[in-house]
């Protein structure tokens, strides 16, 4: 029988199934949304959901709850301080699951696991190409007035040594690299 035994138990032994379950929930805080197999997006999302909570109650012993769990700090801030104020109005429900395609490798259910209240990116605008470029015309159109030339820098420049380029010998071309498997492939080119 199974009295008393609320968790799945994801073929891992405890340590491991914690692990897993906290990695995951730390997964969902920082990117809003992840992808990861039916099972194991239901049991993160009951930790999820605890920790949202634990953020609206804002209290000390919350955060080090938080802390407990997600063992870091930065994390435990944007919980408390941006993740949490989004559900201030909704008792509960504060993570979706929906149910994905069958992974390719093994045929496992996969699901995605995301916060029902998702912070929008503002899109940063810019200018138009072709504004850009009626500009750059414009500039371009601009007169530009020319310093007169000293004779103290004309004979400056004249009095500098022109440094000459160094020709660069040619080489043999360099050799490819295949991996291991060069000497199943070798040309006559690369025993040269």
């Amino acid at each position: 029988m199974r009295h008393r035994n609320a968790n799945k138990r994801l073929a891992r032994n405890t340590s491991l199934r914690k692990a897993t379950v906290r990695d995951l929930a730390k997964s969902v805080l920082l990117h809003q949304s992840i992808k990861t197999t039916e099972l194991k997006a239901k049991e993160a999302r009951r930790l999820v959901d605890r920790l949202i909570s634990w953020g609206k109650r804002g209290d000390l012993s919350a955060k080090r709850l938080a802390y407990s769990v997600l063992c870091d700090h930065s994390l435990v801030s944007l919980l408390f301080n941006d993740i949490a104020p989004r559900f201030k109005n909704r008792n509960g429900g504060y993570t979706r699951v929906i149910k994905w395609t069958a992974r390719r490798g093994d045929n496992a259910q996969s699901a995605i696991l995301e916060l029902t209240e998702l912070k929008i990116k503002e899109k940063i605008h810019k200018p138009k190409a072709k504004e850009e470029h009626h500009e750059k015309k414009e500039k371009e159109q601009l007169p530009v007035k020319e310093k007169p030339v000293q004779e103290k820098d004309k004979a400056e420049a004249q009095a500098k040594p022109q440094v000459e380029k160094k020709q660069i010998k040619e080489s043999k071309p360099p050799k490819k690299f295949i991996g291991g498997f060069g000497k199943f492939f070798k040309k006559e080119r690369d025993s040269l």
